[in-house]
C-alpha cells in the first residue's frame, strides 16, 4: 500500500534566507521570466538587423542588387504554409540590406544553437542562471544533446504549433493570422501546464525528454525533484497552504512491463496478430494489383476504339466522294475524340484548308477540345511566326504563312475566351498574338472580362490587344485571395505596346521588363504588382491603383497619372520627364534617383515620400504637399513650388535655384490645381529649416523670413 508521510518543503525557509530578488519568486515564475528572455534574445538578434536593413534599403545613395536568393528562399518557405502571398521574381535592393537580412535570418539561428548548446552540457542558459533555474536528468545530471532535441525541438514547439496549425488550417478561420497566434500561445500553454491527471505535474516537454527543472539555489537530492514538482503544481492551483506542507505519497513498487517482454510472453498470440496483418497485406496488393489491371486494359480498349474511330473519320475526310456536309461532320466528330493524334491532325489541317466554311468548322471543333489544344496551337503558332519574319522566304510563301498564322491566332482568341475559367496555368510563352497585317486578313486580339489567372505570357507579344476588365490574377484552390495558391499571371517581357487594359486586374502580377508604352490603364488595379524596368513611357494610367507596386527603374515619360495612388510604391530610379501627375497620390513612396524634369505634380501627395536625389527641375509643384518629405540633395531649380505646403520636410542640400517660392496668382481657367487646405500662406514654410539649402537668392530668402521659415540669415 501506498504510506502517506508529510514532510516539510525545504524550498520555502532557504529560499527566503537566501540573498536576492530573483530567489525570492517561485520556480513557475522564474521559469517563464527566463523563457522570455531567451525568446527575447533571439527575436532581437533577427529584428535588430532585419529594421537597419530596411532603414539601408531607403537611402538612395547605395547601389541596388538583386534580392539574395537565401532571402527569396527563406521568404517563400515562410509565406507558403501561413498562406500569405507569395513575392514571385527578384526585387532589387540596398547591397547592406542583402547582407542585413541574411544576418537576420542567421543570427536568431546561432543564438538558439548557443542556447541549446548551454542548455545540453550544462543544464541551464544563461537568463536560467540568472534565475536560479536548471535542467537535469533524475540523476542529476546535465540532459545531454539528444534529450535537448527532444524537449525543446519536438516537446516545447514542433508539438504545440504542429497541433495548433491543424486546427487553424482545417477551420473556418483559416487564413486569418491572428487566430492562428491565439491557437499558438493557447497550445503553448497548454503544453507547459503539463498533464493535470498526472502525480507531480510536468511540462510534457519535461516528461518527453526524461528531464526535471529543478530550483539551481538548493542542493541536488533525488527527493527535491518529487518536492520541485509538486511545488509547481500547487503554485499553479493557487493552494498557498499547500506551497508550504506538501502531501507525499511513495507509492509501493510495481512490476513495469515493456512491449518487447509482453510480446515474449504471449508468442502464441502475437504469431496469430502477425499472420492476420499479413492476410490483409496481401487481400489489399491482390485487389489494388486486379484494379489497376483492370483501368489498364480499360484504357487500352478506349485508345484503340479512339484509334479505330480516328482512322476512319480521316479516311471519310479524304474520301474524294465525300461531300461538305459529311466533311464537317467528319471534323466535328474528331474534336469529340479524346485523342492526341485527332487534336494533332485537326490543327495541321486547319493550316492546310483553304475552304472558309471548313475552316470555322475545324476552328468550332479544337474549341470544343478546349485547352488541351493549346500546347500545339503554341507550336504552330510559333512555327508559322517564324516563317513570316523569315527572310529567306519569297513575299508569295510569307503571304501564306501570314493567312495562316491568322487562323492559328482567331482559333487561339475563341479557345481563351471561351474556355477562361480552365485556363490556369496555361503557358502561352513567346506566343505570337499581337496585331497584324491589315483589312480583312488583320487580326486583334480581344479578351475582355476574361479571366485568364495564372496565364504564362512570358515573351509573348500582345501588341494592340484588348484586355478591358480582364483578371490576370485570382483566388486559387482554397478560394481565398492573398494566400499562396493564388493564381497570378507572368507578363515580364511581354511585347504589350497600345494594350488596352482598362479596369483590368493586374495586381500582384509580374510585369518585369514588359513594354506597356501607349497602353491605357485608367481605372486599373495594379496595387502590389512588380514592373522592374518596365516601360510605360505615355501610358494613360488615370486612376489607377498602384499602391504598393514594384516599379523600380521604370520608364514612365509622357504618361498621364492623374488622380493615380501610388501610395508607398517602389518608384527608384523611375524616369518621369513629363508626366501628368495632377492630385496623384504618392504618400510615403520610395521616389529616391527619380527624374521628374518638366513634369507636372500639381496638388499631389507627397507627404512621408523620399525624394532624395531627386531631379525636380522645371516642374510643376504648385499646391502639393510635400509635408515631412525628404528632399535631400533634391534638384529644384526653377521648380514651382508656390503654395506647397513644405512644412517638416528635409530640405539639406536642395538646389533651389531660380525655384518659385512665393504664391501666385492663380489663372480663374486652371480648375485642375487646387490650393491646399493649410490655414495660412504662412504656414507653407513655417518652421521649416532652409540652412542648408542651396542657391537661395535674396526674393527667395525674404519670402522665407517673412512666412516663418529658419535659415541664418534671418533677423
Amino acid at each position: 500500500m501506498a504510506t502517506p508521510t508529510v514532510r516539510r518543503s525545504s524550498n520555502q525557509p532557504n529560499r527566503l534566507q537566501e540573498p536576492g530578488r530573483a530567489k525570492s519568486l517561485s520556480l513557475t515564475t522564474r521559469r517563464f521570466a527566463a523563457w522570455a528572455i531567451e525568446m527575447t534574445l533571439v527575436v532581437a538578434s533577427g529584428l535588430v538587423p532585419f529594421g537597419i536593413g530596411v532603414y539601408a534599403n531607403s537611402r538612395g545613395d547605395l547601389n541596388r542588387v538583386p534580392l539574395n536568393p537565401i532571402l527569396v528562399v527563406t521568404e517563400r518557405a515562410i509565406a507558403r504554409p501561413l498562406a500569405l502571398p507569395v513575392q514571385f521574381g527578384t526585387r532589387n535592393v540596398a547591397w547592406p540590406t542583402n547582407f542585413l537580412w541574411t544576418v537576420a535570418i542567421l543570427a536568431p539561428i546561432t543564438v538558439s544553437i548557443w542556447q541549446l548548446y548551454l542548455l545540453a552540457k550544462t543544464g541551464s542558459t544563461i537568463p536560467k542562471r540568472w534565475f536560479y533555474v536548471r535542467v537535469v536528468t533524475s540523476k542529476g545530471m546535465p540532459p545531454g544533446f539528444q534529450a535537448v532535441l527532444i524537449r525543446e525541438g519536438i516537446g516545447r514547439w514542433t508539438l504545440p504549433i504542429s497541433i495548433a496549425y491543424f486546427l487553424w488550417r482545417y477551420s473556418l478561420f483559416f487564413p486569418e493570422l491572428s487566430v492562428f497566434t491565439v491557437l499558438m500561445v493557447l497550445s503553448m500553454l497548454g503544453e507547459a501546464w503539463g498533464l493535470p491527471w498526472k502525480q507531480g505535474r510536468r511540462a510534457i516537454h519535461d516528461r518527453l525528454a526524461g528531464t526535471y527543472t529543478i530550483d539551481a539555489s538548493q542542493p541536488f537530492t533525488p527527493s527535491s525533484l518529487e518536492d520541485n514538482q509538486q511545488s509547481q503544481s500547487q503554485w499553479l492551483e493557487g493552494d498557498e497552504e499547500a506551497a508550504i506542507a506538501s502531501i507525499v505519497v511513495t507509492p509501493e513498487p510495481s512490476q513495469q512491463y515493456n512491449l518487447w517482454q509482453r510480446i515474449r510472453q504471449n508468442s502464441s498470440l502475437t504469431l496469430v496478430g502477425v499472420a492476420l496483418l499479413s492476410m490483409i497485406a496481401v487481400l489489399v496488393a491482390l485487389v489494388s494489383t486486379q484494379i489497376y489491371i483492370q483501368n489498364q486494359q480499360n484504357q487500352r480498349a478506349t485508345e484503340q476504339r479512339n484509334s479505330q474511330q480516328f482512322l476512319a473519320l480521316v479516311k471519310q475526310l479524304n474520301s474524294n466522294t465525300a461531300t461538305q456536309s459529311q466533311r464537317r461532320s467528319a471534323i466535328l466528330a474528331l474534336g469529340t475524340l479524346n485523342n492526341h493524334q485527332a487534336i494533332q491532325y485537326l490543327i495541321d489541317l486547319l493550316v492546310k484548308e483553304t475552304d472558309p466554311i471548313l475552316q470555322d468548322t475545324i476552328q468550332q471543333a479544337l474549341v470544343s477540345v478546349g485547352p488541351k489544344a493549346i500546347p500545339n496551337l503554341k507550336r504552330m503558332n510559333q512555327l508559322l511566326a517564324k516563317d513570316v519574319e523569315s527572310t529567306v522566304s519569297s513575299p508569295q510563301q510569307r503571304e501564306l504563312r501570314q493567312q495562316q498564322l491568322h487562323i492559328n491566332q482567331r482559333t487561339l482568341n475563341k479557345i481563351l475566351a471561351v474556355s477562361s475559367t480552365q485556363i490556369n496555368g496555361i503557358d502561352l510563352s513567346r506566343v505570337q498574338l499581337g496585331q497584324s497585317g491589315s483589312g480583312q486578313n488583320s487580326f486583334n486580339l480581344v479578351l475582355d472580362r476574361v479571366d485568364l489567372s495564372g496565364v504564362n505570357f512570358k515573351f509573348a507579344n500582345l501588341n494592340q490587344a484588348s484586355f478591358k476588365g480582364s483578371r490576370f490574377r485570382g483566388p486559387g484552390e482554397d478560394g481565398r485571395l492573398d494566400t499562396d495558391d493564388d493564381w497570378i499571371a507572368d507578363l515580364s517581357f511581354a511585347q504589350m505596346k497600345q494594350v488596352n487594359l482598362t479596369y483590368a486586374n493586374l495586381s500582384r502580377v509580374l510585369m518585369n521588363r514588359t513594354d506597356l508604352s501607349r497602353s491605357i490603364l485608367n481605372k486599373a488595379n495594379l496595387s502590389n504588382a512588380r514592373l522592374i524596368n518596365a516601360n510605360l513611357s505615355s501610358a494613360q494610367l488615370t486612376g489607377a491603383d498602384l499602391r504598393n507596386t514594384v516599379l523600380e527603374n521604370v520608364i514612365l515619360t509622357g504618361a498621364d497619372l492623374s488622380e493615380a495612388k501610388l501610395n508607398e510604391a517602389e518608384l527608384y530610379g523611375a524616369s518621369l520627364g513629363r508626366v501628368t501627375a495632377i492630385g496623384t497620390q504618392l504618400s510615403f513612396a520610395n521616389l529616391t534617383n527619380t527624374d521628374w524634369q518638366g513634369a507636372d505634380l500639381s496638388g499631389a501627395y507627397l507627404d512621408g515620400a523620399n525624394l532624395r536625389n531627386a531631379k525636380l527641375n522645371a516642374t510643376r509643384l504648385n499646391g502639393a504637399i510635400l509635408r515631412s518629405a525628404n528632399l535631400e540633395n533634391a534638384n529644384l531649380q526653377n521648380t514651382d513650388l508656390s503654395l506647397a505646403d513644405l512644412r517638416g520636410a528635409n530640405l539639406a542640400g536642395a538646389n533651389f535655384q531660380g525655384a518659385t517660392l512665393s504664391p501666385s496668382k492663380q489663372d480663374p481657367t486652371d480648375q485642375f490645381v487646387k490650393t491646399p487646405m493649410v490655414g495660412t500662406q504662412s504656414a507653407l514654410v513655417q518652421g521649416v529649416d532652409f540652412s542648408q539649402v542651396k542657391n537661395l537668392d535674396p526674393r527667395q530668402l525674404a519670402y522665407i523670413c517673412t512666412q516663418g521659415g529658419i535659415h541664418p540669415r534671418c533677423p
